[in-house]
């Protein structure tokens, strides 16, 4: 049993909170709860006017943004691939992952997907931020995540050692290939 009782919150940094907010309201559903404003860091007391927007993702997870404008203009870890950091919600159905994809493209938002990664299918596209976000629908089994589950020590013991892709899960790729074939 964990000690943790859930995320509080995420935060990113953002370049406008109000086009920030807007979006996520505007695209997602998502609601502005809460916002703090300071000249002073909380923690360090360090000089550093900030805008801090916290937006309610459901189900008691918030998605928080800093806007710093005294700060160096946002950039990005360009030694990261732009798909490996993101921020991932779930969705309820494929009518909803489905629905919102064409609710972004129709606001001129580029999407990728759906991709099917054989236990959930999923869309991505950038914020205002250039912050990747996913929207994935868990399509998986039960026994299909008990199994993922059960492998999963031994996948990350041998990814450890070897550096190369353990195949103890390939069966979930190989039924997303099946999947797109039909």
């Amino acid at each position: 049993m964990t000690m943790l009782k859930g995320i509080h919150h995420v935060a990113y940094r953002c370049k406008d909170a109000k086009e920030t907010v807007d979006f996520y309201r505007g695209l997602l559903d998502m609601d502005f709860t809460v916002a703090f404003a300071e000249d002073h860091v909380p923690s360090t007391g360090a000089y550093d006017p900030y805008f801090h927007a916290f937006l309610d993702a459901g189900n008691g997870n918030v998605l928080a943004f800093f806007e710093l404008p005294e700060q160096k203009a946002m950039g990005r870890d360009t030694n990261t691939p732009e798909w490996v950091q993101h921020i991932a919600f779930k969705v309820d159905s494929l009518d909803t992952l489905l629905a919102v994809k064409a609710k972004a493209e129709g606001k001129g938002i580029s999407v990728l997907g759906p991709t099917d990664h054989g236990v959930f299918k999923s869309i991505y596209f950038f914020d205002p931020n250039g912050h990747r976000v996913e929207l994935a629908v868990d399509t998986g089994t039960p026994a299909e995540h008990a199994e993922l589950k059960r492998v999963a020590d031994a996948m990350l013991e041998e990814w450890s050692r070897t550096k190369k892709a353990p195949q103890h899960a390939a069966w979930v790729h190989e039924k997303a290939r099946k999947a797109m074939q039909q």
